[in-house]
């Protein structure tokens, strides 16, 4: 589960990357607004958390812009501004939740799992597909219920390919995911893990499908 922290504040970005990254979450972060577009441009991830007092733009500008390009993903504002007025407007601009300074570690770990459950989860924790499953409250894929130990890289793409059961996933969004900074993944390593990975899901009851042209589907075996 990959997080952007849109977050000026050094000390408090630090603290908040040990927590987060010690919590089993993935996480990028950026002190500027440009910063910020230009990693998601580069990179794919699952939520936003976003401070509003950014030095070189304000972030609910920055958040109309992520909204106006289509950015689907949750985005969480963290911020000082308190007012009544300020959040409502922060959920009118497309914030999905909104949480002010100073706040409880824990309660910024409680809201980020809701959003992840409700945008990606249902109102369940767990994503099933065949005898695999993505824990989204504990971060981690589970098969027949056992953790399902996977080298780094094709841990990452069956978890995108879990979170969009039944959806295409495109080589694109895959490259995004598992590339850092200017390396892009090539296509050619895509397919190599994307074979590997394969091998490791064959027994229990899933598949992926490759949809020539598009990317990849991960599918159930075994139907009803």
């Amino acid at each position: 589960m990959n997080i952007l922290l849109i977050e000026d504040d050094p000390v408090l970005a630090d603290g908040l990357l040990h927590t987060l990254s010690n919590s089993g979450y993935s996480v990028c972060s950026a002190t500027t607004g440009i910063a910020a577009e230009q990693r998601v441009e580069s990179q794919d991830f699952d939520l936003i958390v976003l401070d509003l007092g950014l030095p070189d733009l304000d972030g609910l500008k920055l958040l109309r812009r992520f909204r106006h390009r289509k950015l689907s993903l949750p985005i969480l504002i963290l911020t000082a501004r308190d007012s009544v007025n300020d959040r409502i407007e922060g959920i009118e601009q497309g914030a999905d939740d909104y949480l002010t300074k100073p706040f409880e570690l824990r309660e910024l770990e409680a809201r980020i799992q809701a959003l992840i459950r409700r945008c990606y989860g249902g109102f369940n924790h767990n994503i099933v597909i065949g005898r695999l499953t993505l824990d989204t409250h504990q971060h981690q894929i589970l098969a027949d219920n056992q953790p399902f130990l996977l080298p780094a890289r094709e841990n990452a793409i069956l978890e995108i390919l879990l979170m969009q059961a039944g959806k295409v996933v495109t080589k694109e969004r895959i490259a995004q995911r598992l590339s850092y900074d200017s390396e892009r993944l090539s296509d050619n390593a895509i397919e190599i893990n994307i074979h590997r990975l394969r091998k490791h899901i064959e027994p229990y009851e899933v598949v992926i499908r490759t949809v020539r042209g598009l990317g990849y589907l991960l599918e159930n075996t075994v139907h009803e």
